[in-house]
């Protein structure tokens, strides 16, 4: 009798805990896991790292004794199975260990370097990792860096980035809009041009397209309806969206006019997707999370009404089949 009660309590919590803590069904990656063309997610946090540096607020209360290894600057991967190769989208202040992760996470993939690297803007998060590829660090072989025309100008035109090019370190190949880079005959990538703070280059996203299925990558963007094109209609367009969620909602910047900051904040984003479909919903992965967003810790409760909408969360190791 005591045996089928034990039973009965342990079915009980089980059933509770299901219920209490939503579930998105994304992969987790292992080690030598990835035998099939994927995207990973690589890092999930906005350019400045969590915690962020002087930071005296409660989320960064305890993770500067205390470091979350979970959190790394935005990047994702993508490796290409069937040719041995892996490619990464941003080259972040966290390049070495997401390189790392990458190569080792491709099951049959021989290099310890990337065989190309995507950028889309000239602002910290994205671009600085390069100074890793150059003579003080691993002095890299032209390591292929994929650019647009303002970025490479900025690349070519300013130290030290300049001498990763004289030295033969990278080897920039300029893209133009809309314009696809065929990685092999299966896998492509297409950059976008999205709005943005453009200071130093232009901004673009990916459509970054599989044997099988597509992605749509925009890890920064000032406001969806700044844009030219309809988020709606893209998203449609693909399997999955890797959406900039930079900010869960005012709260965090002290209830400024988040019409006046230029991202989409999640609490738009959600008003503005919640006609989807079920289906759609789930192709949106958000992503690009800045220090303060609650969409960091798993466990908050924006976390859990998220996951509830039918919406994903781009956590690191996440992996999504192409």
């Amino acid at each position: 009798m005591k045996k089928h009660i034990l039973i009965l309590a342990v079915l009980l919590f089980i059933s509770c805990a299901d219920k209490s803590t939503p579930k998105q069904t994304v992969q987790q990656v292992k080690a030598n896991a990835i035998e099939e063309t994927a995207i990973v997610v690589l890092g999930n946090v906005q350019d400045a790292g969590s915690p962020q540096i002087a930071c005296k607020k409660e989320c960064c209360a305890d993770l500067f004794e205390h470091p979350d290894s979970q959190r790394r600057v935005v990047s994702l991967g993508l490796v290409d199975a069937e040719h041995h190769k892996s490619y990464m989208f941003e080259a972040s202040p966290d390049i070495a260990q997401q390189m790392k992760m990458l190569t080792k996470d491709n099951a049959n993939g021989p290099n310890e370097v990337v065989n190309g690297i995507f950028l889309t803007h000239a602002h910290i998060g994205h671009y600085t990792g390069l100074m890793y590829l150059g003579k003080e660090a691993m002095d890299a072989r032209e390591t292929p860096v994929y650019v647009m025309p303002k970025m490479e100008d900025f690349l070519l035109n300013n130290g030290p980035w300049d001498q990763l090019v004289k030295r033969k370190n990278v080897q920039l190949h300029k893209m133009v809009e809309q314009v696809a880079i065929q990685l092999s005959d299966k896998i492509s990538v297409t950059p976008i041009v999205v709005p943005h703070r453009d200071e130093y280059s232009e901004t673009v996203g990916y459509h970054i397209k599989g044997p099988n299925k597509s992605a749509l990558f925009i890890p920064d963007i000032d406001k969806w309806d700044k844009w030219d094109k309809n988020i709606i209609e893209e998203i449609q367009k693909v399997d999955y969206a890797f959406l900039d969620a930079t900010f869960y909602s005012g709260k965090e910047i002290n209830n400024r006019d988040i019409g006046e900051i230029p991202h989409p904040f999640v609490i738009e984003s959600l008003e503005k997707f919640k006609g989807l479909t079920e289906a759609e919903k789930s192709k949106i992965v958000f992503i690009h999370f800045n220090h303060t967003n609650p969409l960091l810790n798993p466990e908050s409760e924006e976390s859990k009404f998220v996951l509830e909408q039918g919406f994903k969360i781009g956590r690191l190791n996440d992996v999504f089949k192409l």
